[in-house]
């Protein structure tokens, strides 16, 4: 015996395709971008699994990295029409296009958006640092085709809803993180992860106000899911992308805040959280996770739903004013 391992054709095979991939070589391999490739398993066009913890992380930690087995791969590639059906599920457009696609004005569109009728499924900032919705291709067209809302599409809007909008609603930064929120549940399972998704729209001052336990709200500052961009902490682009993320009306500040108060009392009966150190900005979400939102290849062009997000927050104090006065 040498010590040497004779490399059979099976044991070759394996090595060349591992049995699950990683996010990025997934996304290769079916041709697709890493934003599409994550779109698509938001909607469950592409089945992921758990990744174990490493050995030095808490339990949880690895709650939103997932990867692919070698199996879902091959089914996708073996679907007829692949890779075009799989690119029509998650095509994805900004309010010129998705206006033309429904047979309606920009700014028609860009009301019904803004009521909330509409909902966004992706964004990117331009390079005014300004945002761009962009919506599922296949949703504007089920939308359109619709019988019911014809009168949406072609005559003059309700009362009751140009009024709205001439108070100035825009519900498309919420319907987003409302939309966001479920895609990361489906995808976790661990309790104490699961309440870290439900904390992340909340501010500092929010998560405090419910998780009065530092070693808690350090351990969930840990779990928290990554930002959907890498830009530096404090930068304009940052700012916009934190407000974006970030529950801004009464109300829905208190619909996260009661649902984290719910998923910690799932996630303390399921195991106490760990004695961590504060968490560092990289876990906060301050900075690191996908590439900075860029424009989609063919739709660069601004739009009428490219728009400034405010970035002042209140905090501290004025944070528990807002509280006590709802």
């Amino acid at each position: 015996m040498t010590g040497h391992t004779i490399a059979t054709p099976g044991t070759t095979r394996s090595a060349a395709r591992p049995s699950a991939l990683t996010a990025s070589r997934a996304a290769r391999e079916l041709g697709l971008r890493r934003a599409e490739f994550d779109l698509a398993v938001h909607l469950g066009r592409i089945r992921t699994l758990s990744e174990t913890a490493r050995a030095h992380e808490p339990p949880g930690s690895a709650a939103t990295r997932r990867r692919v087995a070698r199996e879902e791969i091959d089914r996708i590639r073996a679907t007829e029409g692949f890779p075009d059906t799989l690119r029509e599920d998650i095509s994805t457009v900004s309010a010129p296009r998705g206006a033309q696609l429904m047979g309606i004005s920009i700014a028609r569109f860009t009301r019904l958006a803004r009521l909330g009728l509409l909902v966004p499924v992706r964004f990117y900032l331009n390079r005014y640092r300004a945002v761009v919705w962009l919506y599922l291709t296949e949703e504007l067209r089920t939308f359109a085709a619709l019988k019911a809302n014809e009168p949406l599409l072609t005559a003059r809007l309700p009362e009751t809803l140009r009024s709205q909008i001439e108070t100035g609603t825009d519900l498309r930064a919420r319907n987003w993180r409302g939309r966001q929120h479920g895609f990361l549940l489906r995808l976790t399972e661990d309790p104490w992860a699961r309440a870290a998704v439900t904390a992340s729209p909340l501010d500092a001052d929010e998560v405090e106000d419910v998780v009065a336990d530092p070693r808690e709200r350090s351990y969930l500052a840990r779990l928290r899911p990554e930002r959907p961009d890498q830009n530096s902490p404090g930068s304009l682009a940052s700012q916009v992308v934190g407000g974006l993320m970030t529950a801004e009306e009464p109300d829905e500040i208190e619909w996260f805040r009661s649902s984290l108060a719910l998923s910690l009392t799932d996630a303390r009966k399921a195991r106490p959280a760990p004695d961590l150190q504060p968490a560092t900005a990289s876990t906060t979400g301050e900075a690191g996770g996908s590439p900075t939102p860029t424009p989609p290849q063919g739709d660069t062009r601004a739009s009428e739903t490219a728009h400034h997000i405010p970035v002042a927050r209140p905090k501290g104090l004025l944070a528990r004013l807002r509280r006590s006065h709802r």
